[in-house]
């Protein structure tokens, strides 16, 4: 059988990656400790964080949930004064979603404990490989992002 090319092994291993169970463990250990944020609203919060200010329709589309499960998601962290509603000035009927202060705060120390948790896993590879590793999925990321 002939050897799988580099782009069948990084789709075997995305897959991988990308699988809900996978994901999940992940945001559990983001999340542990974290006052208001569940394993459900860890990419609720990441996303009002990665897109700035946006409405809870542009919010499901990005990170993949439906609206309704968006709306109920964004209520939780309203009430755990992580993000907060205002009109949208670009239409009045609707809502706009922005991280309050604690928000941000909250992101922030998350963003910090998924790059200890990365550390962690890289602590045994070669300083060099880490270093590799990371520039050429910061390229990878930078390619593909540029595919839309």
């Amino acid at each position: 059988m002939a050897a799988s090319s580099p782009g069948d092994r990084i789709a075997t291993q995305l897959g991988r990656l990308l699988q809900r169970s996978t994901r999940q463990h992940l945001y559990q250990r983001i999340v542990d400790g974290v006052e208001g944020v569940d394993v459900s609203l860890y990419p609720v919060l990441s996303g009002i964080d990665r897109m700035g200010p946006t409405t809870a329709t542009r919010l499901a589309a990005v990170i993949g949930v439906d609206r309704s499960a968006t709306t109920r998601y964004v209520t939780r962290l309203v009430e755990a004064g992580l993000v907060e509603r205002s009109v949208d000035d670009s239409d009045a009927r609707g809502t706009r979603l922005a991280l309050t202060r604690a928000g941000c705060e909250t992101v922030a120390d998350m963003r910090r404990s998924l790059g200890a948790i990365v550390d962690e896993m890289l602590s045994t590879w070669p300083t060099s490989d880490a270093k590799v590793f990371a520039a050429a999925l910061e390229r990878f990321a930078d390619e593909l992002e540029a595919l839309r």
